[in-house]
């Protein structure tokens, strides 16, 4: 008897401290409605766009979240991937703050323009606006070891760029033609996002590849503010009417179970590798390359 007494007063301690859990929980949720900015960040080079898209669904979903800081840190990546990001924020109808890190070029500045304001710290490495194209070529080294290869193509331009000749002239202007075509792409984007501070000539002027600093990108009136990440959210959280402090959400990637047995963290480059694409177009800074 005495020991049935004590079971039920174990499980009764246990079912109380279960409600208080879910009590806490729900509080917490309550008190937080409206109060929120979410933290999305673009990091590494982009070659893949689920990711980042499944947080802005869910940021775009989430009716406590009131304005939406991207904080980029990415030297940019594959065009297509880019395009995708930068479309999916610029449907959202919540407040978008650009916060740039250490590098935001290219295709990071590219998805930086579907924000309301763009923020970067006086050192971040900016701009790098432009499009490119590389070809491994390998035709040295294989007549060297003696290798050869024969080609039966449907059309003249089914194997431009192939590791075993050199370019044709007719396949630079195609290839050129189709890479000047992505370009104004990119610089329509900059267009719409920076129409109150510049024009198209304007931005053609500065849009050659060239890279700047978060201070020379402000005076040429690429980015609107210098500041931290802080000061984006602060920012954020004034565009988004949130009164007093802003509650601040940030979903991190998880490991995947190999990573976690290995001890290793993911690295965007492996993807990149794992998928190498062969012909690619890239809004990416090339420095080195």
């Amino acid at each position: 008897m005495k020991q049935k007494r004590v079971l039920i007063i174990i499980a009764a301690i246990v079912i109380l401290f279960f409600l208080s859990v879910i009590v806490r929980i729900m509080m917490v949720g309550t008190s937080s409605i409206g109060q929120k900015v979410a933290v999305l960040d673009i990091t590494g080079i982009i070659s893949k766009s689920d990711a980042p898209i499944k947080l802005i669904h869910a940021y775009r979903d989430d009716p406590s979240v009131k304005a939406i800081v991207l904080r980029i840190n990415t030297p940019g990546g594959s065009v297509a991937p880019v395009q995708e990001i930068h479309r999916e924020l610029t449907k959202l109808e919540k407040p978008i703050v650009a916060s740039m890190g250490g590098t935001a070029a290219s295709g990071g500045y590219y998805i930086a323009c579907a924000a309301d304001t763009i923020v970067a710290n006086p050192g971040t490495l900016t701009g790098s606006i432009g499009v490119i194209m590389q070809f491994t070529k390998m035709k040295g080294l294989y007549e060297k070891i003696g290798l050869e290869q024969q080609v039966i193509k449907s059309g003249q331009f089914k194997d431009a760029g192939s590791i075993f000749r050199d370019l044709t002239e007719e396949e630079k202007d195609v290839l050129q033609g189709t890479v000047d075509d992505v370009y104004n792409q990119f610089v329509d984007a900059i267009v719409k996002s920076r129409e109150e501070h510049l024009n198209r000539d304007e931005i053609v002027k500065l849009a050659d590849g060239r890279i700047f600093s978060g201070k020379q990108a402000q005076t040429h009136k690429l980015i609107d503010k210098l500041g931290n990440l802080q000061d984006a959210i602060k920012i954020a959280g004034e565009l988004g009417n949130i009164e007093g402090t802003p509650k601040i959400v940030r979903k991190q990637r998880k490991s995947s179970l190999l990573e976690q047995l290995l001890g290793i963290k993911h690295n965007p480059q492996f993807d990149d590798i794992l998928n190498f694409p062969g012909v690619t177009f890239r809004y990416e800074l090339s420095l080195g390359n």
